[in-house]
């Protein structure tokens, strides 16, 4: 038997009828309540909403098509961006049914590529308060800023310091679309109840000098903080939501190298924390990767792989194949190192640059001669893998990815940088300069490609794939911590979802239409590592896959009860 779960009376899977106190147009204003045209008779009277909504009682399915009609009508990404989070404002249900009902279309906009916009521009947008700001001048307030915080149980807070938005660098405060547009996914992907979470900025000011003089600049207009000074807004921050939801998961978001590294080791065995840039990113990738050798036929331990870049992502995506290698074959670390090849700025990361180099990049400096760009090192290494983190656009030359093919039959190309605009390269070039041959996911979306009449298909190394099943798997057993194998893991379980039919035409990952399946596998995965692991907070249930599938929020109208 399991121990009882406390849950929300809005946690429609466990509750035919949910209690509400409020009345009239304060039901209609609350986005968890609201149900616009979709309130039935009797809660109208109920409730006090007659005459304050229209006669005809609306079905919520048919308030998806006319929510889609006009989301169509609107004229750039960034007026669906707001279109969509008006919605979001207004009727919470309703947003996540229509995310639910149009998941791929819909995706890009919520969250990359359309968030990087939306965030540059997050000031001149913004319309309503959603989430907290954590302002580095109201350090000694932070305890009772979290307890104005109207929710008991929060299960996930993801948090930002704006400082590294995607490959957009520092927005400051503007970086509050990441955590929302997080979250968003988490209920899309696994079902947390977007009551259970809690999108968080921390506000350390911004070297962004032209928001700092932007008039409708949301943050504070300091230079960013850094050393001891912006340490103790951290921990100040992470012992007051600990505080107030000690069983809460919190993920880093967006923090910039410098930051990111010593963040996740400081608190990662003190509270239950991840990096998704680190991990997440880690997870997804290697998945992508093992998908890749299922077409090549080739082991893991065998191939050669060369990051562009040797930020946050490169370490935690190095990191997770390592992993990967060590448990597929009992290789050792320094063995499955030495398969690992990063270029930063200054070229290949070598033994020699060793006293220079940042903490992160050291475990993975070749012994070799000095190697100036990607060419050099591609045509010393002879990769099989290649992979792009450094943000900077076309960086995958045509050159250097025909010199690759030359080494390498099937390529495998992983652009990653976000937004679409700093992608290394597109998905068409990758094939035309391999003639079809590599296997290729970007960070963004881009679209399929006919190449001598064969179709191929673009897989997006999108962590959305990983994140939600894991964060759902570590509340659901109440995990004392998030371990580095339950992203391996997790890892496996997602590239073992990838169908033969996908790879028949190079998707390396499955159909986005599939994530909520997908999560549970993952969620499942990940309870079962942290109860043979001993760190699962509640006894085994029976049946771990109706276990997860319980919690989950499902977006649908639930009946009404005047209290």
């Amino acid at each position: 038997m399991t121990k009882p779960v406390k849950r929300y009376p809005t946690q429609s899977v466990d509750t035919t009828v949910v209690p509400v106190r409020k009345r009239g147009l304060e039901v209609i204003r609350d986005p968890l309540l609201n149900k616009g045209s979709g309130f039935p008779d009797n809660e109208r009277a109920a409730l006090g909403l007659r005459g304050l909504v229209p006669p005809q009682v609306v079905s919520i399915d048919d308030q998806v098509k006319r929510v889609m009609q006009n989301f169509l009508r609107q004229n750039s990404d960034i007026d669906r961006y707001i279109y969509l989070e008006t919605l979001h404002d207004r009727n919470e249900t309703l947003y996540y049914r229509l995310l639910l009902s149009h998941i791929n279309e819909l995706t890009p906009i919520i969250y990359t590529p359309v968030v990087g916009q939306a965030c540059s521009q997050f000031g001149h947008i913004y319309q309503r308060a959603r989430g907290m700001y954590f302002s580095s001048a109201e350090v000694n307030h932070f305890a009772e800023m979290v307890a104005n915080w109207p929710e008991d149980m929060i299960e996930v807070v993801v948090v930002s310091d704006g400082s590294r938005i995607l490959g957009l660098g520092d927005l400051g405060t503007n970086g509050m679309g990441i955590p929302i547009g997080k979250l968003a996914l988490y209920v899309v992907g696994a079902g947390l109840h977007p009551q259970h979470t809690l999108p968080a900025m921390l506000d350390m000011g911004t070297n962004n000098a032209a928001f700092r003089e932007d008039p409708l600049y949301l943050g504070r207009r300091i230079p960013r903080l850094t050393g001891d000074a912006y340490d103790e807004v951290v921990e100040a921050f992470m012992r007051a939501v600990h505080a107030r939801w000690p069983h809460a998961l919190i993920q880093f978001e967006d923090f910039s190298n410098d930051q990111a590294f010593p963040l996740l080791e400081r608190y990662r065995h003190r509270m239950l924390c991840f990096n998704d840039d680190i991990q997440g990113t880690g997870a997804v990738t290697l998945a992508g990767i093992l998908s890749a050798l299922r077409v090549t036929g080739q082991p893991l331990t065998e191939q050669r792989i060369v990051f562009l870049g040797a930020g946050a992502a490169a370490r935690g995506i190095a990191d997770t194949i390592v992993a990967g290698m060590m448990g597929e074959s009992g290789i050792g670390l320094e063995a499955a190192r030495r398969q690992i090849w990063t270029i930063d700025s200054q070229g290949l990361v070598t033994l020699d640059r060793l006293d220079s180099l940042s903490e992160h990049k050291r475990p993975f400096a070749q012994d070799s001669a000095p190697l100036a760009d990607l060419m050099d090192v591609i045509r010393a290494v002879h990769p099989t893998v290649l992979i792009g983190v450094c943000g900077q656009p076309g960086s995958f030359t045509e050159v250097a990815v025909r010199e690759m093919h030359r080494y390498c039959e099937r390529p495998t190309l992983f652009p990653l940088s976000n937004p679409t605009s700093k992608a290394e390269c597109t998905a068409e070039q990758a094939y035309a300069w391999t003639d079809g041959a590599a296997l290729f996911a970007s960070g963004s979306p881009f679209p399929p490609v006919t190449r001598g009449g064969h179709l191929l298909v673009p897989g997006q190394c999108n962590n959305m794939y990983i994140f939600p099943g894991v964060g759902q798997g570590v509340v659901a057993c109440q995990s004392s911590q998030v371990t580095d194998a339950m992203f391996y893991v997790a890892a496996r379980t997602l590239a073992g979802l990838v169908g033969e039919d996908s790879l028949a035409v190079g998707r390396l990952y499955p159909d986005l239409t599939l994530i909520r399946e997908i999560s549970v596998k993952i969620a499942v995965a990940v309870c079962e590592l942290a109860f043979a692991e001993g760190l699962a907070g509640i006894e085994r249930p029976d049946d771990l896959d109706a276990f997860i599938r319980a919690r989950m929020f499902e977006p649908r109208y639930v009946p009404y009860e005047a209290v």
